[in-house]
């Protein structure tokens, strides 16, 4: 609800003002390129077999009935999983085979999110892939500075480069944690970042759930509570402490997301050989059972919340015990995973530019590609992480954040297939040129040149002799300059002059109302 200072006559009054304001300001934006959000015309990879399949799901209600699911400290959870027919003690929660499957049934198999902007509202489900940012590390890193904890201006200089990024069809989340700001107050500034500073889709907060509440409150100042009351505004991510534990920080959160009709992820957070079994297929066993409860329970707040089903697994080094990531295991996982969540009906979420890398070198381009690209092939719907990750999670990187994103063009060009019409059969072409030509100058060519191969913005093309004059300059330093680039190019988006003084309004009550904590 909106907070009760704010009268919807008064915010309204306030959009009449700010309306033309808003307009001009669209009007004078520096005008870029946003591609839609991907929709698949290549078919998803299917590592599962039909036996493999009936395996894994058979065990994961084994799990469910016979080890069951920890709600401990979630009295609400407790109480609907009880009055569902499950068996409940001492905060586990044993759920009959076959019950979460069909609670999951009402969860809707496609979700719209709706942007500010309408233009950027994302699909999310069947053929479509939706590209999201980095989320959650505290420290970031840059050419200049190096590593350090992150800032509110580093979080909003993420979200300037995320609206500016071609690729990227959502603003996200948690870019980094602003540690300059209270802990119990940040969240405030982070919403009413993505909120004015782009205007593409966003994710709520999830650290605690009034801090949900707030994440929806701002949303009914932006969109309208009405709005809010029938649309999916915000995605949040809802992440299950593997194995088999749901914690009530989460579960609270769920609950007011899923109460309001607003969109989760439901992702299992995995390192498999700590988190899960040493085995892909024991480890999607696990997937499944966190996210059957977590689904179904999203449907007992409310059937037809809608959900995704999540799925954010990586291996562990045998011998240092540290996470690695673009691993074939953790692939197969991903695979096998996409198949799982189509067999329900669901939007399916995974992948990302993950790496272990402290720099963003070789390692982290090599480990990043293989997760990508698994992504695409696997039928991932909703990508969290699809740049600027880096050393395993803990930091948000700028140079790394334009490289991913830049990349993520490739993912584009290679999920549109293959161009069978006559100009993609290229036969005037071939009869033009005849044996031994070159198609170079040929009419086709100077056609179709321009759009005719995908071209990174940030990679070197050149000579080593053009290289060499222009400095030499390797990945990093590129990126650098195209970070620059974005950040002076950046224009914030129109936003009418009354829900921005209702949103700082909102903030201002908000953080008066209690003490700063760092904890």
């Amino acid at each position: 609800m909106p907070h009760p200072s704010i009268s919807p006559e008064s915010t309204s009054r306030r959009r009449g003002r700010g309306g033309k304001a808003a307009r001009r300001a669209t009007r004078g934006a520096v005008s870029f390129e946003t591609a839609r959000f991907i929709e698949r015309n290549i078919p998803s990879f299917e590592i599962l077999t039909a036996e493999a399949i009936e395996i894994i799901e058979t065990n994961a209600e084994i799990v469910l009935e016979e080890i069951g699911v920890s709600f401990a400290d979630c009295p609400e959870a407790l109480r609907r999983w009880r009055e569902a027919g499950a068996d409940v003690k001492d905060g586990r929660v044993r759920i009959p085979r076959g019950l979460a499957r069909q609670l999951c049934k009402t969860a809707p198999g496609h979700i719209t999110q709706h942007a500010r902007n309408p233009a950027r509202s994302v699909e999310i489900g069947g053929n479509s892939l939706v590209l999201a940012p980095v989320y959650g590390p505290p420290f970031v890193r840059g050419l200049e500075g190096g590593r350090r904890y992150g800032t509110i201006e580093d979080f909003r200089n993420f979200v300037r480069l995320g609206y500016m990024s071609k690729y990227l069809h959502h603003s996200g989340g948690t870019l980094c944690e602003p540690t300059d700001i209270a802990v119990n107050k940040r969240h405030l500034d982070m919403l009413y970042a993505h909120m004015t500073l782009s205007d593409k889709p966003y994710m709520g907060s999830v650290t605690a759930p009034e801090r949900a509440v707030d994440s929806v409150e701002m949303a009914e100042i932006m969109f309208g509570k009405a709005f809010v009351a029938q649309n999916a505004v915000l995605l949040s991510l809802i992440n299950i402490n593997s194995p088999l534990t749901f914690d009530p920080i989460m579960v609270g959160a769920l609950e007011v997301y899923a109460a309001a009709g607003q969109a989760c992820i439901i992702s299992p957070f995995i390192v498999g050989g700590a988190m899960a079994p040493a085995s892909v297929a024991g480890t999607l066993t696990q997937v499944l059972a966190e996210a059957l409860a977590g689904i179904a329970y999203s449907q007992l707040i409310r059937p037809g919340a809608p959900v995704i089903f999540g799925a954010f697994v990586t291996s562990i080094d045998m011998g240092s015990g540290a996470p690695t990531f673009g691993t074939p295991e953790a692939s197969k996982i991903l695979y096998g995973a996409g198949q799982l969540a189509r067999r329900l009906g669901l939007p399916f979420r995974s992948g990302g530019a993950l790496t272990g890398a402290k720099l963003p070198d070789a390692q982290a381009a090599y480990e990043s590609a293989n997760t990508l690209n698994a992504a695409l092939l696997g039928g991932v719907n909703f990508m969290l992480h699809a740049c600027g990750w880096l050393e395993g999670g803990l930091v948000s990187s700028f140079e790394k954040f334009v490289l991913d994103a830049d990349q993520l063009g490739g993912l584009h060009a290679l999920a549109a297939g293959v161009d069978t019409t006559e100009n993609g059969q290229a036969m005037d072409a071939l009869r033009e040129v005849g044996p031994g030509g070159h198609f170079l100058g040929c009419a086709h060519t100077q056609a179709n040149f321009k759009q005719a191969f995908w071209r990174s913005d940030v990679l070197d093309y050149g000579s080593f002799e053009q290289w060499q004059d222009e400095g030499g300059k390797d990945a990093t330093q590129l990126a650098n300059i195209r970070v620059k680039k974005l950040l002076n190019d950046y224009q914030p988006p129109g936003l009418d002059q009354g829900i921005d003084e209702a949103l700082k309004e909102y903030m201002m009550r908000k953080k008066a109302s209690m003490p700063d904590s760092f904890v």
